[in-house]
């Protein structure tokens, strides 16, 4: 298979919607104190970023505490 018979249109959204989940993840866990997250801060940038489109949306189900 040859990039160019990849049909972009099918994948640009899900590539759009990955990146956008990965800046919003790495932002939110930025800006968070070290006690608002579950486990290691270093940790949770690895699986946000190596992991793809699951990594931020394991952050978000299971990395961060409660806000109350």
């Amino acid at each position: 298979m040859k990039w160019q018979d990849v049909n972009w249109e099918l994948f640009a959204p899900l590539i759009a919607i990955q990146v956008v989940l990965l800046i919003i993840a790495l932002i939110d866990l930025g800006r968070r104190d070290k006690d608002a997250v579950r486990g290691s801060k270093l940790l949770w940038v690895f699986v946000v970023v190596l992991v793809n489109l699951i990594g931020p949306v394991l952050y978000f189900t299971v990395g961060r505490k409660n806000e109350s």
